[in-house]
């Protein structure tokens, strides 16, 4: 159990580094296309207002998220599946090129993976969320 936990921090950790060089030319893509800033500048711009960005905004996404998942819903292997989907979606979009948001990679890799495994759990009642 410990090992598998392992893992997915493992695996958490190469999504955040996947997630850099996926989303990155997002943020600078104007400002170096535009010559404004050079491909250095934007990076360390980017990089400093993205770590100031933590201290000075509400994480109120995370906060919305945790409101409405059901913890009965979250265990390793749903965060494994999830983690694991994200991955291979981002992977797959910046080697075609295709413009997306890895955020939302990661939310949908997760409700799928919840999903899944509701659906194993109770097949009848897999839709029917409530309490």
């Amino acid at each position: 159990m410990f090992t598998y936990l392992v893992v997915i921090i493992g695996l958490a950790l190469v999504f955040d580094y996947i997630n850099g060089f996926h989303d990155a030319a997002n943020s600078i893509a104007t400002v170096v296309s535009t010559k404004v800033l050079t491909p250095l500048q934007a990076v360390v711009w980017a990089a400093f207002f993205n770590f100031l960005a933590y201290f000075i905004f509400d994480h109120g996404v995370a906060e919305t998220v945790s409101q409405i998942v059901y913890p009965e819903f979250v265990t390793l292997n749903v965060l494994f599946a999830g983690i694991l989907a994200a991955i291979l979606w981002n992977l797959l979009t910046w080697w075609l090129g295709i413009p997306s948001s890895s955020s939302h990679t990661l939310i949908g890799g997760f409700g799928g993976a919840a999903i899944a495994h509701a659906y194993a759990l109770a097949p009848a009642t897999a839709w029917a969320f409530g309490k």
